[in-house]
């Protein structure tokens, strides 16, 4: 399947061949390798066969490689906290069990291994992949601005991937221009990183049925969200940094606050103060990310963004983002 589509861009067999990451056939020299790129991982194989190869490129905050272990071998990893896993067949099979479910790794279809589900995967011989590496946070922020609200649950996608339907075939063909430009541009710029995440992310989001995929596929004709909500959503962006009262939302939406609070609850599933919460998180993080490491950074950072309960704040930082604001920190 992959196999066909790619002959007039790059071979599959030629992906990222410029990035090779791993070629070894040390099992623990191959483990190493998958717990530096996904998670820890335990891997078992007698065959004589056994010959890791991965070839691996970052492209904003997508990973997108080509891998195989050559022969039969059994890939058990730990839980990957904060991103899904999409399996794209060259060749070969795998029998992929996660949280219970089974799928078969073949021909025409591909996997999705969501985060936070326990995995174990059966890598027969001479079975060769794409793999796209997607960080939770990228797919709900998308997945956020195409709802226009806030989500409450992370995306969670279906783990079968039919690679033989219209849509299944769009995201091969996408899939496809990706590996090309990313096997034969030697430098990416931001710009070109960036439209490689949203295109991809977006095309998921559309192909692959997913928790959302109801309300991203209706008709928003008949949904749109009143004005009032949007001009408040654009006043709460714009003065996040100053003290916001629910009174205060409602005289400048110029409606009543129970018209407020029912308007927000039908069409965006939150309250406006949570909105604000939201809203005031991600501005906690943008300067994370920015900020030099210090004692005190974080207190003083949250404080400024309102939050002066700091435990309370932790929590709601950690259930957002997946890490720890002194974790976020320590990336910057």
């Amino acid at each position: 399947m992959v196999q066909s589509i790619f002959p007039s861009l790059t071979p599959a067999d030629s992906v990222l061949s410029a990035y090779d990451l791993c070629r070894t056939s040390d099992i623990e020299e191959a483990r190493s390798v998958g717990e530096r790129l996904f998670c820890k991982n335990a891997i078992y194989s007698k065959d004589p066969q056994f010959n890791t190869r991965v070839n691996y490129r970052r492209a904003g905050s997508l990973g997108v490689g080509r891998m195989t272990y050559g022969g039969e071998t059994i890939i058990d990893p730990d839980v990957m906290e904060s991103f899904s896993l999409i399996q794209v067949p060259i060749r070969g099979r795998e029998f992929i069990e996660s949280d219970g479910k089974r799928a078969v790794f073949e021909s025409d279809q591909g996997v999705v291994l969501n985060a936070h589900a326990r995995t174990r995967i059966q890598h027969m011989g001479d079975t060769e992949k794409i793999i796209i590496r997607v960080d939770n946070e990228v797919v709900r922020r998308q997945c956020q601005q195409h709802l226009g609200r806030t989500l409450q649950k992370d995306v969670e996608f279906k783990m079968e991937m039919a690679l033989d339907t219209p849509d299944g075939r769009s995201l091969v063909q996408m899939l496809a221009w990706m590996c090309d430009v990313l096997s034969n541009t030697d430098k990416l710029s931001p710009l070109l990183s960036t439209q490689l995440e949203s295109t991809f992310v977006g095309m998921l989001l559309n192909s692959q049925p997913n928790n959302y995929s109801a309300e991203l596929c209706e008709d928003k004709g008949h949904s749109l969200a009143p004005s009032f909500i949007k001009r408040i959503e654009q006043y709460i962006e714009e003065h996040a940094h100053e003290p916001i009262a629910v009174g205060d939302l409602a005289e400048h939406a110029g409606v009543s606050t129970r018209t407020l609070f029912s308007g927000f609850r039908r069409f965006r599933n939150i309250s406006p103060m949570h909105y604000l919460k939201e809203v005031r998180l991600r501005r906690v993080h943008d300067e994370l990310l920015q900020a030099q490491a210090s004692s005190g950074t974080v207190t003083a950072i949250a404080f400024r963004w309102g939050f002066s309960h700091l435990g309370h704040f932790t929590t709601d930082y950690k259930r957002r983002f997946g890490e720890t604001p002194s974790e976020t920190l320590m990336r910057s």
